[in-house]
């Protein structure tokens, strides 16, 4: 029964693995954001009053 010898597709198998590990990663890990993450300060902002009258 030839579709039951692992020969051809345990070298597949290794071969698929082979290309999932090396470089499917290094793609995903080259990826740029467009936008990086700011940190922001602890501190409050300093607010300013309104000048607007209150009628």
């Amino acid at each position: 029964m030839p579709q039951l010898n692992p020969a051809p597709w345990f070298a597949i198998l290794v071969f698929t693995w082979l290309v999932f590990l090396t470089i499917i990663p290094t793609k995903i890990l080259a990826h740029t954001y467009p936008n990086e993450p700011t940190s922001q300060s602890t501190e409050k902002p300093k607010t300013e009053p309104w000048t607007w009258p209150w009628y």
